[in-house]
């Protein structure tokens, strides 16, 4: 998945932050789904790697529940951990249970599971 993620990475648009990152959402029917952060010059659009990709397998056709895993590398030599927008997000489609995988572009990992990154989520419940 590294080196999946290196190549990736080139694709990334972040000409205001040069901070380059690249996801990889991978489902449970074994499918996989890329992403990389879209940066804009009107900071609030910028769309996160993380979010490209599960929004990316919504778009395919995928529902919550069918989301096996994350991997996301960011391009510095520091592991670097999902934003809170993402960490929303991840924790709507993926089950608490799901791991994270979180690589500094030299290789180092660290794996989370959604429930130690989001550990109180905001969820349908909060809703009524």
């Amino acid at each position: 998945m590294e080196e999946s993620l290196k190549r990736l990475l080139k694709n990334s648009y972040s000409p205001y932050s040069g901070f380059r990152v690249a996801s990889i959402c991978l489902m449970n029917d074994g499918k996989s789904f890329g992403g990389v952060n879209v940066e804009n010059a009107s900071y609030g659009g910028t769309i996160c790697a993380e979010r490209v990709a599960i929004t990316s397998a919504i778009a395919s056709g995928y529902k919550k529940g069918e989301f096996s895993k994350l991997y996301v590398m960011c391009d510095s030599p520091k592991i670097s951990s999902c934003c809170f927008i993402c960490r929303q997000t991840i924790s709507e489609f993926f089950s608490k249970d799901a791991e994270i995988v979180l690589y500094s572009n030299d290789g180092e990992k660290e794996t989370y599971l959604v429930k130690d990154l989001c550990p109180f989520p905001f969820g349908s419940s909060d809703l009524k």
